[in-house]
């Protein structure tokens, strides 16, 4: 029987807001997708969310991905408030999983700079019955060891839980110990199999 959802973060419940956040800072568009190279699509942001570099260590990574633009990685990063925008129903859904008697927890990738300037956009995290965040834990998926982590941390049994992420690699990683898993693609398709599962496990 499930009795418990654990959401991804970025994707699911906030939107990455990265291009947008670059050229909110005032770069033209060539410069943002640049930037966006440098940065958010290298192992260098990885890191960002294992934290276990730095800051200074990360943006080191970020210059040496790209030495020309070493200026604005130097600077762009300083506050990162606007990086992600929750999605409107964010709360809601995680409300009304609990109110049909769902725990919710959330498991994400995610830094801890991103979670200091951009606090207001994680506000649904209050409503859930707990979390487990990477660069808290030194982990990140789709290490093992990291769902093993949220399933012992809360008590919980693997098979009596989905697991919801809009990366394939890591809902792989969480069927394989066993968990359900769903590949999220917009909220309405999440909560149609949510429901096709719980159905299939009565």
């Amino acid at each position: 029987m499930i009795k418990n959802i654990i959401l991804d973060i970025g994707d699911v419940l906030v939107k990455s807001n990265y291009h947008e956040f670059f050229t909110g800072k005032g770069y033209d568009e060539e410069t943002a997708v640049q930037l966006e190279k440098a940065t958010f699509f290298t192992p260098v942001w990885k890191e960002l969310d294992r934290g276990v570099w730095s800051f200074d260590e990360i943006i080191d990574g970020f210059v040496k991905n790209d030495p020309e633009m070493e200026e604005q990685l130097r600077t762009v990063f300083n506050d990162m408030n606007g990086f992600i925008k929750v999605y409107s129903y964010a709360a809601d859904w995680v409300c009304s999983m609990k109110e049909s008697g769902l725990k919710v927890f959330c498991l994400s990738n995610i830094s801890d700079k991103i979670c200091r300037d951009c606090a207001k956009d994680m506000d649904f995290l209050k409503h859930t019955d707990g979390y487990v965040l990477s660069y808290e834990e030194r982990l990140i998926k789709p290490d093992p060891e990291i769902f093993r982590l949220i399933l012992d941390r809360y008590g919980l049994c693997a098979e009596e839980c989905i697991f919801i992420d809009d990366i394939r690699q890591n809902v792989i990683a969480a069927k394989e110990l066993g968990i359900h898993g769903i590949v999220f693609r917009d909220k309405t398709q999440a909560e149609n199999e949510i429901e096709m599962i719980r159905r299939s496990e009565k």
